[in-house]
This record gives structure tokens, sequence and C-alpha cells, in this order.
């Protein structure tokens, strides 16, 4: 199978860590995708992913997966343990729940954010709003000190145990902390610091 990724992007990092935390890396072929030369913007690779967007798995029988938590899903059928979205459909449900909180509110946020500021991510985002840019840098903010709140009570992102949310706050929280110098504890978020530097010890993390 064929995996193909972005050095630095957060989704691609996203699979990349769930599929270390599952311990199934040796499966797959990488195949690295350069976006600022426009790669993703082939032929080629539109074939395999209409809206020209990383990650993309080709399947052994030729079909290709895109979208993060699809192939994550995927993903979790093919190695089920260690279980990282949910054992039965209440704690699955819960599970999601917090997911996609990470990743619409936190991710798609700091994306936003970084991607109508930051010079260097100035040819995959053409026109730049600026002042856009700045305005979800704030908003985010506040999504971030309400997960500052919930790590307070419990000591992951959906709850007790390590899950597939864990992975994707913590892809959002190392884009911004790398494009935007984005530090929790610097900006009165100590529970989502600590969180933050726990998973970072995390084998998967340093992949």
């Amino acid at each position: 199978m064929k995996l193909f990724v972005a050095p630095r992007a957060p989704n691609p990092r996203r699979v990349l860590m769930f599929i270390a935390e599952k311990g199934i890396a040796d499966r797959f072929e990488l195949v690295d995708v350069d976006l600022n030369a426009g790669e993703h913007r082939a032929e080629a690779f539109r074939a395999r992913s209409p809206l020209s967007k990383v990650p993309a798995l080709e399947l052994d029988d030729g079909r290709v997966l895109t979208e993060s938590r699809a192939i994550c899903t995927w993903l979790e059928g093919l190695a089920p343990e260690p279980n990282l979205m949910g054992r039965d459909a209440d704690e699955r449900a819960f599970i999601e729940m917090a997911d996609r909180r990470a990743e619409l509110y936190l991710m798609f946020g700091f994306a936003l954010a970084i991607r109508h500021t930051h010079p260097g991510l100035a040819p995959l985002e053409q026109p730049q709003f600026p002042d856009f840019g700045r305005s979800q840098g704030e908003k985010v903010r506040a999504v971030a000190r309400w997960f500052d709140d919930e790590l307070a009570r419990h000591p992951f992102i959906a709850g007790e145990r390590f899950t597939i949310a864990d992975i994707t706050a913590f892809c959002a929280i190392e884009f911004a902390r790398g494009l935007l110098k984005f530090r929790p504890a610097e900006e009165g978020m100590p529970h989502l610091q600590a969180w933050r530097d726990r998973i970072a010890e995390r084998p998967s993390a340093q992949a």
C-alpha cells in the first residue's frame, strides 16, 4: 500500500502518528508530495485525490482513501489493537465528538490563521487575507483555552485514555507551535502545555 504524505503538514502527520501507535508502519510505502512545488495539483496525483489533498492511501486493490479520519477508520479495522477509536458505540461516539472538536475548532482554526498570515504558506493560499487570518488566530485561542479547562479535569482529550482525539489535537498544537510560535504555557494554558509535553514524549510523536 502507498501512503501519500507531505512533510510537516498536520493532516498527514495525524495518519502517520496513528500508524505508529498501531505499530504497522512497515505495511506502507511512503510517497512524499511536495506541496510548495504544486505536486498535489499535478494530474497524476489528482487521479488519486481529485481535490488535491494529502494524505491519500492507495490500497492494494487500487482504490484510494482520502480524508484523515476516513483513513484512520480503515486502519483501526486493519489493526484493531491498540484501540484508538472506541470499543463500543457509546465510547466511539464520545471519542469521535472529541476528535471532531479538535479537528474542526482547533486544527482548522490554526490552519486558517497560518495559511492567511504566514508568508511561507502564500503559495498554497492565494489570495491571503491577513486580517482574516489574525482574527482566526484570536478565535482559535479561545478554543485552546476551553481545551485547557477540559484538561484540568481529565488527562486526555477524550477522557481517561489516549485516543485518536489526542493525535488530532497534538498535530494541531504542533502545527501552530512551529508556524505561529504558539506556546500554551506562555498564554496562560498550563494544562494544555502539560498535556502537549506528555504526548510529545510518545514514540509516535517523534517519528
